[in-house]
């Protein structure tokens, strides 16, 4: 599988790129100043090229942060809350006025409310559970910790790129939300690309990653009919930079190798409005992958990947 397409420029330190001078002269000041000032307000938001014809597209790999913890997350809050917003988009990047919302998937506290995640909520489709506590490694690490930490990584990334980030929860209700609600949270956020970060809970021996699609859904509450198109851009783009940063191979189990698979059973996907995906960023059953995902530099590259392939898609 061919990964060309669209560049991306990580967040970058804001400093000047000046060597050190012997002599200051002070007629020079002024203009050295000024220069300064423009290289701060502009750095940072290069162009983004075209799109390639493969299936997943992305651009040479780009060197990512470092990770700043290990991912052990605050205690939840007994108060629930509709959803959850990161603090004020920075003033300006080349994301400014653009809306993406992260759906961790799962939430840490869903196995304690087993009657709350189990009732059915409609997905357009058919009627399904709220929510799953999701999987977890053989030694016990959750998915739904591993998807919270990815989340905020990602917030931290995309808010230095200008964009204002909403998370669909941040530890801060008891369970949830439900499938339906992650979905509305979305669409009331008029977002301009919404992704889901899981991780898998397949067999043994199978790994990688992949990203799933939404199918043409047209019924009851659900009509993903205008998102498709869009949101299988975003996937292609996602799928591209998280090969690129983390050196991960699309599943060897499902997706016939390309990292992409479309679905039509997911509320999170039938309901949504605006594009979205969800990412299966690896395998917590196999102990190769569980290795990665346990790892917090491994899910700083993971975060990188992700908002680089956000990115991709929002500049165009």
């Amino acid at each position: 599988m061919s990964y060309v397409g669209p560049d991306f420029e990580p967040p970058q330190p804001r400093r000047p790129r000046r060597g050190p001078l012997t002599v200051a002269l002070a007629a020079l000041v002024p203009g050295a100043l000024l220069g300064w000032l423009v290289y701060e307000t502009v750095g940072g938001s290069g162009d983004a090229g075209g799109s390639g014809q493969a299936t997943v597209r992305s651009s040479p790999p780009s060197a990512s942060g470092a990770p700043t913890d290990d991912g052990k997350e605050p205690s939840a809050s007994p108060t629930p809350t509709a959803s959850s917003a990161s603090a004020p988009a920075p003033a300006s990047g080349p994301l400014k006025g653009k809306v993406v919302v992260i759906d961790p998937g799962h939430n840490p506290e869903n196995f304690q409310h087993p009657s709350d995640i189990n009732r059915k909520v409609n997905i357009g489709t058919n009627w399904k559970e709220c929510d799953t506590t999701g999987t977890s490694t053989n030694d016990g690490y959750p998915e739904a910790k591993f998807t919270l930490d990815v989340a905020h990584r990602m917030r931290t990334l995309l808010e230095k790129q200008g964009a204002t980030v909403k998370l669909t929860q941040d530890g801060d209700r008891p369970y949830g939300p439900c499938v339906d609600e992650r979905a509305r949270i979305g669409n009331d956020a008029k977002a301009d690309a919404v992704v889901s970060i899981h991780a898998d809970g397949s067999g043994a021996g199978n790994r990688g990653f992949h990203v799933i699609l939404p199918g043409a859904v047209h019924s009851g509450a659900a009509d993903t009919r205008a998102i498709v198109g869009p949101s299988r851009d975003l996937g292609e783009r996602v799928a591209g930079r998280f090969v690129a940063v983390t050196g991960s191979a699309p599943a060897n189990y499902i997706g016939d190798g390309t990292g992409l698979v479309t679905r039509k059973d997911l509320g999170g996907l039938n309901l949504s409005t605006v594009p979205k995906v969800f990412i299966e960023c690896g395998n917590m059953r196999d102990s190769k992958d569980a290795a990665l995902l346990t790892s917090g530099a491994w899910r700083q590259k993971a975060a990188q990947g992700i908002s680089e392939g956000i990115v991709s898609f929002l500049r165009g």
